[in-house]
């Protein structure tokens, strides 16, 4: 049993595949059990992610604006007691994010990524629901926001993890979580396989983060759930142990961090 923790059924680029629907079904005849649908915009997507979740069991979904978006007027407005009321109005969404920094593309100015991204922590400790943490090339200020908001009940996921030794040393040593993409399975990605390979086996996650990064042997393809399997083999190789073994570990590690989602 696999659980892609991290992947987009609503967006465009992936209707390409299927609906919604017939994504989920792929995945699940690819031993793929249940998934988490991200939301970015929390006043255009999360609506249709809760009617995905409602019609799908094994299904959830997030609540979180993108760093991307943080500058949006209507993001801007929702406040921390509104993510808190959503996310408990709602037992299909099971954690808070993505939410961060991105400096790489900067589509938002980094003082509304920062306020942003400190409103959703202060909503995950409210809420006790995991953050889904999103950065790129912001790796010193995301820990440090991080950090300060933190009143030691934090659970994180760093979602789409490609980042260097440190933050992945910063990480684990708060007790969050390392959630390894298509990525990790590049042939030049050296450096983050070994990240892999030495982190513990109680602290990792897999997503696809589809419909981007698919992973090798599919790289290149619009990436979907059933694909999650393929990275899953990966860093099953890569600790020397076998594919169902890393299945049942990164399930349990799932269901320990995101402790509100139900397999039915």
């Amino acid at each position: 049993m696999w659980i892609d923790s991290h992947c987009h059924l609503n967006h465009a680029n992936i209707s390409e595949l299927g609906t919604p629907a017939e994504l989920i079904r792929e995945a699940n005849a690819n031993a793929v059990d249940g998934m988490v649908t991200i939301c970015c915009r929390i006043a255009e997507e999360l609506d249709h992610l809760i009617e995905i979740t409602n019609q799908h069991q094994n299904v959830w979904c997030s609540i979180g604006t993108h760093p991307h978006d943080a500058g949006n007027e209507a993001e801007k407005t929702i406040s921390v007691d509104e993510i808190i009321k959503l996310s408990s109005s709602y037992d299909n969404i099971i954690g808070i994010g993505e939410s961060g920094l991105d400096y790489y593309y900067d589509n938002s100015p980094r003082d509304d990524q920062a306020e942003s991204f400190r409103k959703h922590i202060r909503a995950c400790i409210e809420t006790g629901l995991p953050l889904i943490v999103h950065t790129r090339d912001a790796e010193e200020d995301t820990l440090q926001i991080m950090k300060e908001e933190d009143d030691g009940s934090l659970k994180a996921i760093m979602h789409c993890f490609s980042g260097t030794q440190w933050l992945a040393d910063k990480a684990l040593e708060q007790g969050w979580m390392l959630s390894f993409s298509g990525i990790v399975t590049f042939k030049k990605a050296i450096e983050l396989q070994d990240i892999a390979k030495n982190a513990p086996l109680d602290r990792i996650l897999v997503e696809t983060d589809a419909p981007y990064l698919a992973p090798t042997p599919l790289r290149g393809k619009t990436n979907q759930p059933a694909y999650v399997k393929h990275t899953g083999q990966f860093l099953a190789d890569l600790h020397n142990i076998t594919e169902e073994e890393m299945a049942e570990i990164t399930s349990q590690n799932f269901f320990r961090v995101f402790d509100k989602a139900k397999l039915v």
